[in-house]
């Protein structure tokens, strides 16, 4: 039996990665907690690193729960820090922060639409030797006519901290509602480091000379080869909720990154 039941915010069901580490401890948590079945708990834990807390956004994204984060693997922006100790209170007093992921419509050479979500980020990437022509839309006016790099992103506040700052974009409040366009080695214009958008827009790719410089499009993860179009745009009808320990939330996290 467990040895100590959840409050506040109801049975909790454990979720966790292939990892030895996270394997082991959510056989940990589920002795002292308990493990509810998903259609009945009111909260999900998370154990592993932040791959896999994308991935049970995705997998849940229907349901409206909780989804608070240990980290068990070796990336944790969106996991809180591990412990096995007073579980049910740091739930309770856990903060939300509510993330709207954005919608991918990928058309393919072959004239195929593709669709996905990504919480992080969309990225364009060329696929062969030769970098890549893109001609860039934004809600249906022409901003470039020709970008020529090695690829170009639409991140979220959210996934302004991974691949976006790899690319040396900037790092976004997570209540900001703008997104990041970013270029990745642009080529020209040589000196375009990207631009802010408002969240409401929607941003068209075009693929220019599609045969002889291929590009693949990939939304966390979920990656489409050979486009010719990619057209992104946030979905408010869609929300994931995070729990975060107090002072420890993802607002603090994007500010204390920016001053490392």
């Amino acid at each position: 039996m467990p040895d100590h039941q959840p409050q506040g915010r109801g049975p909790i069901v454990f979720l966790a990665s292939q990892t030895t580490a996270a394997q082991a401890a959510r056989e940990e948590l589920v002795a002292r907690y308990g493990d509810a079945p998903l259609a009945q708990a009111g909260v999900i834990v998370a154990l592993g690193g932040d791959g896999f807390m994308l991935e049970t956004l995705h997998s849940k994204q229907t349901r409206d729960i909780p989804v608070y984060g240990m980290n068990r693997g070796t990336v944790g922006f969106l996991m809180n820090a591990f412990s096995l100790e007073d579980l049910p209170r740091r739930l309770a007093q856990a903060q939300e922060t509510t993330l709207n992921p954005l919608a991918m419509t990928a058309t393919d050479a072959a004239g195929v639409q593709h669709e996905a979500l990504a919480i992080n980020e969309v990225s364009l990437l060329r696929e062969g030797p030769q970098a890549a022509r893109l001609r860039i839309t934004v809600d249906g006016k022409v901003r470039m006519e020709e970008l020529v790099c090695d690829g170009a992103l639409v991140a979220t506040p959210a996934g302004s901290t991974a691949y976006n700052y790899s690319a040396h974009g900037p790092i976004l409040p997570i209540e900001a509602d703008v997104l990041a366009l970013t270029a990745m080695s642009a080529f020209r214009p040589r000196r375009w480091r990207g631009a802010l958008l408002p969240k409401t827009a929607v941003v068209q790719f075009d693929v220019l000379e599609p045969e002889k410089r291929p590009v693949m499009a990939d939304a966390d993860a979920q990656s489409v080869r050979n486009v010719v179009q990619v057209v992104i745009r946030s979905d408010p009808e869609l929300h994931h909720r995070l729990l975060f320990d107090p002072d420890h939330g993802l607002e603090e996290r994007l500010i204390r990154e920016q001053f490392f």
